[in-house]
């Protein structure tokens, strides 16, 4: 008796397929898609083994390239290393013996990473850049062995005086800086005029003091003008004049160390308030004070007495 493909449910009068048969389907169905993932994997997993992609490629070839050029860039950095090291050492004994002053703290800028490394940055990228800037950085530190070569040649030669890079008060804080070289407002006339010197506001009979060794060359004393004032010659073509003065404390033709006391600050000839009035010149030129006091304040205070002296429209004189 041959097997029945369809039944008759004789209340609904419906004709249905064999459920045996369904069933039979349904599995045939969910082993041909097992079968279909197993042979996926097999060929990923045959063609992952045997063939590279593009990108594999490619990261094989910057490996290989990071495996040549890794010990040259190791002797580089070892070498920039040891460039560096003799570099702070001069730098420090050009700042004590010559500025007589401590060097600037550069641990947070040489110990700083110019170049995070990130997964946006290709390795290749990163050597090629790095070998570049190790390039560049050798250039520079032979410039500034050049540099410092001629500079304690200079310093070695006879007749050398430092440049005066001491402040002129003895009781300093930068909310005394006012007006310094440059076009600034006459205080008197409030019109534009040319100021040669820089202005420290300070209580009157406050020592002046002398910014470096040197002969005492000029000693005016007037009610005009810029008063009282000691003229400083410190050799190398370098002078300094402190005017205003209320009382002077030198004779011309003496000789002052550095720190030592001229004079006191006054309000002597045109001034607007009591205040010293400082100016630095070489071989007759004007030049900023504010540029040679570097050496004796903080960075961060040196920072906001440049920005005070040049944003100070009007003089006191």
């Amino acid at each position: 008796m041959g097997k029945k493909k369809y039944v008759f449910d004789k209340d609904s009068f419906d004709v249905g397929r064999d459920e045996r048969k369904i069933r039979r389907t349904a599995m045939t169905v969910l082993k041909l898609f097992a079968v279909s993932i197993c042979l996926t994997v097999l060929y990923y997993a045959f063609f992952a083994l045997f063939f590279s992609t593009d990108r594999e490629r490619a990261l094989k070839n910057e490996n290989r390239m990071l495996e040549r050029m890794y010990p040259e860039m190791e002797k580089k950095a070892d070498l920039l290393n040891a460039v560096v090291d003799g570099l702070t050492i001069r730098d420090h004994e050009i700042y004590e013996n010559i500025f007589e002053t401590e060097a600037p703290d550069l641990d947070r800028i040489l110990g700083a990473n110019p170049m995070p490394l990130t997964d946006s940055i290709a390795e290749e990228n990163i050597v090629k850049l790095t070998a570049s800037k190790a390039d560049v950085l050798m250039r520079s530190a032979k410039k500034v062995e050049a540099n410092m070569m001629r500079i304690f040649e200079l310093c070695s030669q006879d007749g050398f005086s430092a440049p005066p890079m001491f402040l002129p008060l003895t009781d300093f804080s930068i909310s005394m800086t006012g007006a310094s070289v440059g076009s600034k407002v006459n205080p008197f006339y409030k019109v534009m005029g040319e100021h040669e010197g820089i202005d420290f506001m300070s209580n009157i009979g406050s020592e002046v003091v002398a910014a470096a060794d040197g002969t005492v060359s000029e000693i005016i004393k007037s009610k005009k003008g810029p008063g009282n004032v000691v003229a400083i010659d410190h050799g190398n073509g370098y002078v300094t004049r402190y005017a205003h003065l209320q009382d002077i404390a030198v004779r011309k033709g003496a000789s002052v160390k550095r720190g030592a006391v001229i004079g006191y600050v006054g309000m002597s000839g045109s001034s607007f308030a009591p205040h010293l009035h400082y100016e630095v010149l070489k071989n007759g030129e004007v030049c900023d004070p504010v540029n040679y006091f570097f050496g004796s304040v903080a960075p961060s205070e040196y920072a906001d007495m440049s920005i005070i002296s040049v944003v100070t429209g009007q003089s006191l004189d």
